[in-house]
């Protein structure tokens, strides 16, 4: 089995992939139907697993992502830090997408879709549930999974990680406000614990685990180095897998239960990820950023938090309410649907780069 970085590497070099890779869509989707069944058929397993938390963060799912994460986070060398002055393009676009327009087009979206459009077939009790589950999953860019989707894509690790830790430091400030706003309510209580802790889960505690282990390999050379990175890369695809199946087998019965209303909760969150995707990729094209900086600029915005959106649905409306249920197929979307997205960022990469050498 490769690494992700090894799958961009064959990706990018017109390669052809190995057939674990080849088919990861197809694992992603026996996964997700695993967890689903799983859900449905032991729920006592299931409801287990998803008791075992701390602030609303599941230590389970967040052990996941430190797999998923560390290996990409050795990468990272903070005196190449500097560097990224260079890139401030490509952080300018990265904070336009993801707070000047995200919230908005999921809210716009989700008010044609859920409100008009799809209203005559949707419980009327539960409208506005679905819309604060759509605002949740809009107002919260991609914290721990856009290290997945950058490294897919080649996706420079420094400038990953910054982006990430610039849009956390605007988030605890502004997720508030935006869903407030977006609601139509004065206020909304967010619980910062479940902020703070999942800030610290997904950055703080797993880079420092990531760059004591790069430090302590260096000392015996870059060989030993790369080679301790070929070994533990794998491990971040099967993590990426195993969280698949504990997520939805926390939703398994809602899932089966409501296929309809999954259908049409999917529409506007498909939509929105296209179009978040396809407006960062162009303004980076379009302002002449590197390729290996556009790649992660677009994954952030068009990935979500949605570790954080199920929290606060879960806090706010209920663990089975259809603002939980909307945050939930947000990962059921954004998965295959970032698969694809990634897959077309390295097919089109010649593209992009005749775009900065003619503009």
């Amino acid at each position: 089995m490769s690494s992700p970085c090894e799958v961009a590497a064959r990706q990018a070099a017109g390669a052809p992939l190995g057939f674990f890779e080849r088919y990861l869509t197809l694992w992603v989707f026996l996964c997700i139907v695993a967890g689903t069944l799983l859900g449905l058929y032991a729920p006592a397993v299931a409801q287990g697993v998803g008791a075992l938390e701390i602030a609303q963060v599941n230590l389970p799912v967040g052990v996941l992502i430190w797999v998923m994460i560390v290996p990409m986070l050795m990468k990272i060398d903070f005196g190449a830090l500097h560097e990224l002055y260079q890139q401030k393009a490509g952080m300018g676009i990265t904070l336009f997408v993801n707070w000047a327009v995200k919230p908005f087009s999921m809210a716009l979206l989700g008010w044609l879709f859920i409100e008009q459009v799809f209203a005559p077939w949707l419980p009327a009790g539960e409208i506005d549930s679905y819309m604060a589950g759509l605002i949740l999953l809009g107002a919260a860019p991609c914290t721990a999974m856009v290290f997945v989707w950058s490294n897919l894509c080649g996706g420079n690790a420094n400038f990953t990680l910054t982006q990430v830790a610039l849009n956390d430091l605007v988030m605890i400030f502004a997720f508030a406000p935006i869903v407030a706003l977006l609601l139509g309510v004065s206020s909304i209580p967010v619980p910062w614990d479940t902020l703070l802790l999942s800030v610290a889960m997904y950055i703080v505690v797993p880079l420092a685990i990531a760059q004591f282990i790069r430090a302590r390999l260096l000392r015996r050379g870059a060989a030993a180095f790369q080679t301790a990175l070929a070994k533990i890369g794998p491990f971040s695809i099967v993590a990426l897998l195993a969280t698949l199946v504990l997520l939805f087998s926390f939703q398994g019965e809602a899932i089966v239960e409501q296929p309809l209303i999954i259908l049409m909760l999917a529409v506007p969150i498909l939509l929105q990820t296209l179009f978040i995707a396809g407006l960062g990729y162009w303004l980076n094209r379009r302002f002449r950023v590197r390729h290996d900086i556009a790649g992660p600029s677009t994954m952030i915005g068009a990935s979500n938090f949605f570790e954080l959106a199920v929290a606060v649905a879960i806090v706010l409306y209920g663990f089975d309410s259809g603002a939980a249920l909307a945050t939930v197929v947000g990962v059921l979307i954004e998965v295959p649907v970032m698969l694809w997205l990634v897959r077309t960022v390295n097919r089109s990469r010649a593209w992009y780069e005749r775009g900065l050498s003619h503009n």
